[in-house]
């Protein structure tokens, strides 16, 4: 699974998309297109940005969700967390849960 999270998070535009949906989570692809032209000035077609998507879901890090004939996107950072658990830096500890 981490093949496909490093793969996934190589591409530039990739990346974007997930900041796209990280400023507002459940977008269509309508919505994401429309903020990847008008605040990123990124020129890409719809059918690029839906294979991106299909990256990134294959990825884990992006779920999605239909409502009739629309479909949501969501981010998922569970693969980031546990690609950054898999390497804890030396020296430092987890931290600690409070107990009442």
């Amino acid at each position: 699974m981490a093949d496909e999270i490093f793969k996934a998070l190589a591409d530039a535009t990739r990346r974007t998309i997930l900041d796209v949906i990280a400023e507002r989570s459940g977008q269509t692809l309508f919505e994401i297109c429309s903020r990847l032209s008008t605040r990123h000035r990124l020129d890409i077609s719809r059918q690029a940005v839906s294979q991106h998507l299909a990256v990134l879901e294959a990825a884990g890090l992006v779920e999605t969700r239909r409502e009739g004939r629309y479909k949501f996107h969501d981010l998922n950072t569970a693969p980031l967390r546990q690609i950054a658990e898999r390497w804890p830096v030396p020296g430092t500890s987890a931290p600690e849960e409070s107990t009442p």
